[in-house]
């Protein structure tokens, strides 16, 4: 048992991006499913797929590289953790370097970016900062 998925899941992909692979597998949840779908409108990821197995379904992340096979994803960081949650009002949704990553919240419509929280005029719980 994993007390925390999402880290896991951060760890998967940064541990993947570390050597070089094309793809990796994690256990299937809604909430990661979701995460793979706002990483892959920001363009971090190339696409992601639901493999199922037997009565276990698995997520396959496909990540992305650039022409010279450098990681788009430089940094993943889990910010909200099961012992210290962090909350951010519409006000407050914060900029991750400057516009050049994206924090990623959990708000009462979902997983959103942090630029698309902000027009909506949302806040939430602040889950990662990619970039």
């Amino acid at each position: 048992m994993n007390t925390d998925p999402i880290a896991d899941m951060l760890t998967r992909i940064r541990n993947a991006l570390q050597a070089r692979h094309d793809f990796t597998n994690m256990p299937a949840s809604k909430v990661k499913l979701s995460l793979a779908e706002t990483l892959k409108k920001e363009g971090f990821i190339r696409d992601y797929e639901v493999l199922q197995e037997g009565l276990r379904r698995t997520i396959r992340v496909h990540l992305a590289y650039t022409d010279n096979r450098e990681p788009v994803i430089t940094g993943l960081k889990r910010v909200s953790k099961p012992g210290l949650r962090v909350y951010a009002k519409k006000r407050e949704v914060p900029r991750v370097y400057g516009g050049l990553g994206i924090a990623i919240l959990s708000t009462s419509q979902g997983l959103l970016s942090g630029g698309e929280a902000r027009k909506r005029g949302l806040g939430g719980e602040v889950v990662c900062h990619v970039w």
